[in-house]
């Protein structure tokens, strides 16, 4: 009977943390849909599900608008294009989201102690917990990919090339970005790396680790500036340009699943993960003064609203940078990825080896070391290998003359 029960937690478990993470992909379009209306000075959704209030005014604006597009793609007409591959075509989608959804199990989203050595915050605390969210993050490419092939459509076809291509270039970079992290904190373990920042965050030893991860995160999940495969200039729509109703809605749906996805992992490995200036301090009163079940109830609430806050603001930074930069060319993708990232990622390794052999008890003095080498790679590499723009001079022509 024990067993079921267990069974029957698991399921509840894991069908609340889908839920949760289709809704956050819901209500993220509408954050980054009125982010993007301020940046660029233009109106965003403002009109579905508003209440209205004396003086013609409007409270909630636009807090329905994904409901309203949920409910538009669900009766939009579902086409499959004559000559492609049907099954391979209908399943692609499924390949693209369920990374996107099962990546969630692997990150601490906070810790709220179960009372049985567990943690409800944390669904598979697992040895090899990273390499676990490496994995994830790097299959989701089929999808995309299958999509592109299936479509019979030349444009697909190339974006679906270019998502591969994409992908490899930039995984190598982000693999070696949480190498170092795991070499600073000696483990595998997710929960442990959390664990292991509350006295400091690894963005300060790893900064240039946490630049290469934003960097190699936002082209994983072909993100503008990176957004090459879908740039609709070149290739109509790239790898979904014959998908249309729910099938589209599910690529849209594994982007930015997978883009908050990525925020979150940054912000467990590199920003404390659930840790906060004084949380534990309160904790440890109320579990004096109240009991554990109290302060475990604190501590989940608080560990899983400081996640939450961490990832939003990345999640800022990520709609500001595509609100500010333009799509880079496919040449400059290929060499960010090859010639800037991936060098500044193996240096990264090999200083922070050299950093813990001559330094294993590591403390303040090695983080500053490491703080400021950072700092120093990107500033030198940012103005090293900034685009060149040739000097452009006026050549003065006497009138009547002809030269």
């Amino acid at each position: 009977m024990e067993f079921w029960i267990d069974i029957l937690i698991l399921l509840v478990r894991c069908l609340v943390l889908a839920l949760a993470a289709t809704t956050l992909f819901a209500y993220f379009t509408l954050f980054e849909r009125r982010l993007l209306a301020r940046f660029q000075n233009r109106v965003g959704p403002n009109r579905a599900g508003y209440i209205p209030l004396p003086g013609g005014k409007k409270f909630f604006g636009g807090f329905l608008q994904p409901a309203a597009d949920a409910v538009k793609l669900f009766f939009k007409e579902d086409v499959v294009p004559e000559k492609a591959d049907k099954w391979v075509y209908l399943i692609a989608p499924g390949f693209a989201v369920i990374p996107a959804l099962i990546i969630w199990v692997g990150i601490p989203l906070g810790t709220w102690p179960d009372g049985l050595g567990g943690n409800w915050l944390h669904y598979a605390p697992v040895d090899v917990g990273v390499l676990y969210l490496l994995a994830v993050t790097s299959i989701g490419v089929y999808g995309i990919a299958i999509a592109g092939w299936a479509s019979n459509n030349k444009y697909s076809m190339i974006g679906g090339v270019r998502a591969s291509a994409q992908v490899i270039s930039y995984e190598l970079a982000l693999g070696l970005a949480i190498l170092a992290v795991v070499m600073q904190n000696g483990t595998f373990r997710t929960e442990e790396i959390v664990a292991g920042q509350g006295m400091m965050w690894n963005i300060v030893p790893q900064f240039l680790a946490f630049v290469i991860f934003l960097v190699a995160s936002t082209a994983e999940v072909v993100r503008s500036p990176f957004d090459l495969v879908e740039a609709e200039q070149e290739l109509v729509g790239g790898y979904n340009t014959e998908y249309g109703s729910m099938k589209f809605a599910l690529f849209f749906m594994s982007e930015y699943i997978k883009l908050v996805a990525m925020n979150a992992i940054a912000v467990a490995l590199f920003l404390g993960g659930g840790n906060f200036p004084g949380i534990d301090t309160l904790v440890a009163s109320l579990r004096e003064s109240s009991g554990d079940t109290v302060a475990n109830t604190v501590q989940g609430l608080l560990t899983l609203g400081a996640f939450l806050l961490k990832t939003t603001v990345l999640s800022f930074l990520s709609v500001w940078v595509r609100a500010t930069t333009p799509r880079v060319r496919y040449d400059q993708l290929m060499n960010l990825g090859w010639k800037i990232l991936m060098p500044m990622a193996l240096l990264n390794v090999v200083v922070t080896a050299i950093i813990g052999v001559v330094m294993p008890t590591g403390g303040v003095i090695a983080n500053v070391i490491m703080f400021a080498f950072g700092v120093v790679v990107v500033v030198v590499t940012t103005v090293i290998a900034a685009p060149k723009h040739a000097k452009r001079s006026v050549r003065l022509v006497r009138a009547g003359t002809g030269n």
